[in-house]
C-alpha cells in the first residue's frame, strides 16, 4: 500500500510541515499549549528563552498550518490553542520530550567522554 505522503521526498508538502513542527521552538510551543490555551506572554513564559519575534513567527506558521487557532477575546486579548491536528502532534512531541528526559543521563555521559 502506497502512502499518500512521503516526507523523505523533496517534492512532498508533508516535508514543509515536518520542518514547521519538529524545530526546537515549534515543538516546544505545541507541547506548551497541550495543557490549556495560552495568551502570547503566557506562551513566552512557558517556552523559556524564545524571543517575541521568534514566538510570533512560530505561532503564525503553526496557525497557517492549522495546528493552532488564534482567538480574539473582547477585542483585546488573543489566545492560542491547539486544533485537533495540533493536539495529535503535540501529544506525540510530548512523548519525544519525555524520551529525551529518559536518555539524558546517557547523553551527558557520552558528552563527558567525548569532551576534549
Amino acid at each position: 500500500m502506497e502512502r499518500p505522503f512521503d516526507a523523505f521526498s523533496p517534492r512532498c508538502p508533508s516535508r514543509e510541515v515536518v520542518d514547521d513542527v519538529i524545530g526546537r521552538w515549534p515543538a516546544l510551543v505545541l507541547v506548551a499549549l497541550l495543557d490549556n490555551p495560552r495568551r502570547f506572554a503566557d506562551t513566552a513564559r512557558a517556552v523559556g528563552g524564545i524571543s517575541d519575534r521568534m514566538l510570533s513567527r512560530t505561532l503564525t506558521n503553526l496557525t497557517n498550518d492549522g495546528l493552532i487557532s488564534r482567538a480574539e477575546q473582547h477585542g483585546q486579548h488573543v489566545t492560542y490553542q491547539l486544533t485537533e491536528a495540533g493536539r495529535h502532534l503535540a501529544t506525540a512531541l510530548k512523548g519525544v520530550v519525555a524520551a529525551v528526559y529518559e536518555v539524558m543521563p546517557q547523553v551527558l555521559a557520552a558528552r563527558q567522554i567525548s569532551a576534549p
